[in-house]
């Protein structure tokens, strides 16, 4: 028995010290393979964290071009096209602008960039006699023969070159044939120029209340409808149909362009607002002061504009198309001067209605449309925001009324609604 317990006594001193000699290989052999492990690990974490940065780094300076820079003191406009900036802030007036290329631009969005010397020579350096007076823009033909009217963009400060950017950006982004359409820009330097297709029968304005001398045509009852329908229709696109949607905020005749088959389009986009689902406050010094006949009231008194706001606005050029007056006009007697005030309470009486008319349309249209018109008028123009109609429900009432004065329209070389 005391044998076996110094046997047992002496195999376990063998085994302590066997401990002791394998103990720190045993650790160098595991350490090493987690060090390893761990070394690769962060070598992978930190070459994918540098190729992000790296793509983020491109990124910005793809997009650097197209960006508004709002630290600027003085300009902030920068085509979106390609563009050559090689000369220094000093010699540009302290700004770098974009400066297109010599010769046309590929389109970006279908719009065109366009130089000062071809918008100089399209119009004829802005020459007197291109001058479309009721426009205030020049009436030019590009190179490829493509006649255009070319507007200077006005000149505001800071929220000019702002301005300018936001109606280039929309305007490339709206497509619809009762809209005019936006053929390109020129953003060259200090100047600021908008080319939209030319609209060859004038605006609404020249044929309801002309003020120069060229004369047009008297717009038969069938154009007229024709020009409800399609104003209509573009305000229905803008509304309803536009992603995001848009609120015009500046509907009068004016505004309102006719081409050659007398299809009205849709033109003076400057106080536009994207999103027509939300309330926009539009400070008062930014309004247009002198179309307050076309201001729904809350908009002239609150500046809150939504859609409705534009539907009211509608109403008036419903009301200048039925009658032939003008939506302010302090040379009529008193109480006739505001079309909406000396119109709404007639509207809704037969006899009064067929009075209102426009005398160069007497005994020219049906009783039945014109009573119809004047009821759409009336819905426009309520007070109250809430009563007033949706522009897809003004579509559908009119397209009935377009159907019957075909034959009228086909005399005037009409295409389709």
């Amino acid at each position: 028995m005391a044998n076996n317990t110094n046997q047992h006594d002496h195999l376990e001193r063998i085994a302590h010290q066997s401990r002791h000699e394998i103990q720190p290989s045993s650790v160098l052999i595991i350490a090493i393979p987690v060090i390893i492990i761990i070394l690769i690990l962060a070598i992978i974490v930190l070459v994918t964290l540098l190729r992000r940065l790296r793509i983020s780094s491109g990124n910005n300076d793809t997009n650097s071009c197209e960006r508004v820079i709002d630290d600027s003191n003085k300009c902030e406009f920068i085509a979106h096209s390609t563009i050559n900036i090689s000369s220094s802030p000093e010699e540009n007036g302290g700004c770098l602008y974009g400066i297109s290329k010599v010769g046309q631009l590929g389109k970006v969005r279908g719009v065109q960039v366009f130089t000062l010397k071809e918008a100089e020579m399209a119009t004829g350096k802005f020459s007197e006699a291109n001058l479309i007076r009721s426009r205030g823009a020049y009436k030019g033909v590009l190179g490829d023969g493509t006649v255009v009217a070319v507007e200077i963009f006005g000149r505001h400060g800071r929220q000019w070159e702002r301005s300018f950017r936001s109606q280039v950006d929309l305007l490339s982004q709206l497509c619809s044939p009762y809209i005019a359409q936006l053929l390109g820009y020129c953003a060259d330097h200090h100047h600021r120029l908008l080319i939209f297709e030319h609209a060859s029968n004038g605006s609404l304005q020249d044929h309801l209340h002309p003020r120069h001398k060229v004369q047009f045509k008297t717009l038969s009852w069938g154009i007229r409808l024709r020009i409800a329908l399609h104003c209509a229709r573009a305000l229905e696109y803008l509304h309803e149909k536009a992603a995001p949607s848009v609120i015009h905020g500046n509907f009068r005749c004016s505004n309102i362009l006719l081409d050659h088959n007398f299809r009205a389009k849709l033109t003076g986009f400057e106080l536009a607002k994207a999103g027509s689902n939300k309330l926009h406050i539009v400070p008062i010094k930014t309004r247009v002061i002198e179309a307050t006949g076309y201001l729904a009231p809350e908009y002239a008194s609150t500046g809150k504009l939504t859609a409705k706001s534009d539907v009211y606005s509608y109403g008036v050029v419903l009301l200048e198309l039925l009658t032939g007056r003008e939506p302010i006009d302090t040379t009529r007697p008193p109480g006739e001067h505001t079309l909406v005030s000396w119109a709404l309470p007639r509207l809704t009486n037969r006899d009064e209605v067929v009075d209102m008319i426009d005398p160069a349309l007497r005994n020219m249209c049906p009783k039945k449309d014109l009573l119809q018109v004047a009821a759409i008028a009336a819905m426009c123009v309520q007070a109250e925001a809430d009563y007033r109609p949706l522009m897809m429900d003004v579509v559908q009432s009119l397209i009935p009324l377009l159907k019957n004065q075909s034959h009228v329209l086909s005399s005037f070389n009409s295409n389709s609604m």
